[in-house]
């Protein structure tokens, strides 16, 4: 598993020792920047990103080497983010990011000025998680107004947004659908 893209590029990221954990491929990651940077005009440039279900790290850390300002990974499994903070560390990116371990369902209150333009959510596949985790993003005033999420499911899932969200597109990759949506 490697970093696809920006200054980071090539640069090796580390993986679960278990199934428990599923990141979201090399070849998937690349697809999902690529639609970023051509159907969306490149939201990820000096922007915050939120990564919801952060497992290794790998979308904002991927989103970090495009060029995004910070990033704020979100798990509640003491793996993840003992692999997350193993990433930071080997890649030197401790000042532009930071962990917080959480049920991602159950944010609670942004801080004061931590809102976000960017999100990725990649709960486990089939499991409801999508629904609560908008909503606590919602609810908790973690986004910014027209902040784009980006959700990666399983292919045939529904994926239902609440209010305040705006299902955009979806798209199908294999055994995955990766579903955009934009905050109003």
């Amino acid at each position: 598993m490697r970093i696809v893209g920006g200054r980071l590029k090539g640069r090796a990221l580390q993986r679960p020792d278990s199934d428990a954990i599923r990141p979201t491929s090399d070849r998937l990651r690349e697809t999902v920047f690529n639609i970023l940077a051509h159907a969306y005009g490149n939201p990820v440039a000096d922007t915050r990103v939120i990564d919801l279900f952060a497992g290794t790290g790998a979308m904002a850390i991927e989103a970090l080497s495009r060029g995004a300002a910070f990033a704020l990974l979100v798990d509640q499994d003491a793996r993840a983010c003992a692999i997350i903070r193993a990433n930071f560390a080997a890649l030197e990116l401790g000042g532009a990011a930071r962990i917080l371990r959480r049920d991602a369902r159950k944010l609670g209150a942004a801080p004061e000025g931590e809102s976000f333009s960017l999100a990725f959510l990649d709960p486990p596949y089939a499991k409801g998680f999508v629904p609560p985790t908008l909503k606590a993003l919602r609810d908790g005033g973690w986004l910014g107004k027209d902040a784009l999420v980006v959700i990666e499911e399983r292919a045939g899932a529904e994926v239902a947004v609440p209010d305040g969200f705006v299902l955009v597109e979806t798209r199908r990759f294999g055994v995955t659908q990766v579903v955009f949506a934009c905050f109003n």
